[in-house]
């Protein structure tokens, strides 16, 4: 499946919001977006793609797949499952949570003992500066795992893998180049596009700029 079939799959589901005004997580602004949360509740299309992921890790003896919450745990799942079936054999899915009021993660639950010597494989939905993922890669290393690669649905910001911690592979489904800009030079602002509240942080942008006035 190539790039394209990809980004029709997404399309069809509302999963890729294009010729909009959206407000990113960073705070910057930009006309198209990547809305995972489209595409998780259709079964099929998440299943056929974490295939994908399986097909690409195969040969590298994953035993554990891991992904920061809340998104990732469907794809940390879906994909532990197709690898399961590849190689028949358990593959565990396990996934960091956010430490709450920090940008941090933890593992918890007892994951963290299932991770020494075990090679992992880390899943990451969409990748825009690679910060957070690159927390839960030296988390995992951290608790004595051994990761074997990353694997994105979406690289909008031109990731490497030495950006996230020198991974020995790095895996985007998808990889595009979604133009942003900060508030202050963005060109749909200066047109009073309005902006996108459905998705993003657009509702959070605008209530901000209630207060601020």
């Amino acid at each position: 499946m190539n790039q394209s079939h990809i980004l029709e799959i997404l399309s069809s589901l509302q999963a890729l919001v294009t010729e909009s005004h959206i407000v990113y997580t960073s705070g910057k602004h930009g006309s198209s977006y990547i809305n995972k949360d489209a595409l998780y509740p259709h079964s099929a299309e998440t299943s056929q793609l974490c295939r994908l992921f399986a097909e690409y890790f195969a040969q590298d003896a994953i035993d554990i797949v891991i992904a920061p919450a809340l998104g990732g745990i469907i794809l940390s799942q879906w994909t532990a499952h197709h690898l399961s079936q590849l190689h028949k054999r358990e593959v565990l899915a396990l996934y960091a949570e956010k430490i709450e009021g920090t940008k941090d993660f933890v593992i918890k639950r007892g994951y963290d003992k299932l991770l020494p010597g075990k090679n992992v494989l880390v899943l990451e939905d969409v990748l825009t500066t690679g910060g957070s993922v690159k927390k839960v890669i030296e988390l995992v290393r951290t608790h004595g795992g051994n990761v074997a690669g990353l694997g994105v649905l979406c690289n909008r910001g031109g990731v490497t893998q030495e950006e996230v911690g020198s991974v020995p592979k790095l895996q985007a489904l998808v990889s595009v180049s979604l133009e942003a800009w900060e508030p202050e030079h963005c060109p749909l602002c200066a047109q009073d596009i309005p902006i996108n509240t459905n998705v993003g942080k657009g509702r959070e942008f605008l209530e901000q700029k209630k207060k601020s006035y």
